[in-house]
C-alpha cells in the first residue's frame, strides 16, 4: 500500500492545478498561468518545498527544471477528501455528501452522475 502524500497547501494546490491541467512545467510556466503579481521566486521556492514533501518530481536532467505532479489529480482529491470526512466528520461518508450538498445545489447534470454513482454503488452493495 503506498504511503499518503503530505496535504498540500492551498498555495501547493494552486500550482497543482496548473501542472495537472497542463502537464509538466518549468517555473516560468506555472507562473504564467497564475495570477499576476504571483512571484517567480515565490513559486520556484514552493515547488523546491514540494518536491521535498513528494507532491511533485522535478526533471533536472535539462538546464531548465521540468516539475510533474506526484499523483494524479483524483489520487490528491481523495486523500483530501479522506482526511476531511475523517476529521471533520467522524468518518461519516453520509454526513459528508449532505453538508456538501446542503452548501451548493447541484446541477441536473450532477445530480444525474450523482444518481447514476448511487446505482453502481447499491449494484455492488454486499
Amino acid at each position: 500500500m503506498s504511503r499518503a502524500l503530505p496535504r498540500p497547501t492551498e498555495s501547493e494546490l494552486m500550482i497543482l492545478r496548473v501542472i495537472w491541467q497542463f502537464g509538466p512545467c518549468t517555473v516560468r510556466q506555472v507562473v504564467d498561468q497564475l495570477e499576476p503579481g504571483t512571484g517567480y521566486t515565490t513559486v520556484l521556492k514552493l515547488l523546491q518545498i514540494m518536491t521535498e514533501k513528494g507532491l511533485v518530481i522535478r526533471n533536472d536532467s535539462e538546464r531548465t527544471h521540468v516539475f510533474a505532479a506526484a499523483q494524479p489529480e483524483h489520487v490528491t482529491q481523495r486523500q483530501l477528501v479522506d482526511d476531511l470526512m475523517t476529521r471533520a466528520f467522524g468518518g461519516s461518508t453520509q454526513k459528508l455528501v449532505l453538508q456538501a450538498l446542503a452548501g451548493k445545489k447541484p446541477s441536473r447534470t450532477e445530480i444525474a452522475e450523482l444518481r447514476q454513482l448511487l446505482k453502481s454503488l447499491e449494484s455492488h452493495a454486499p
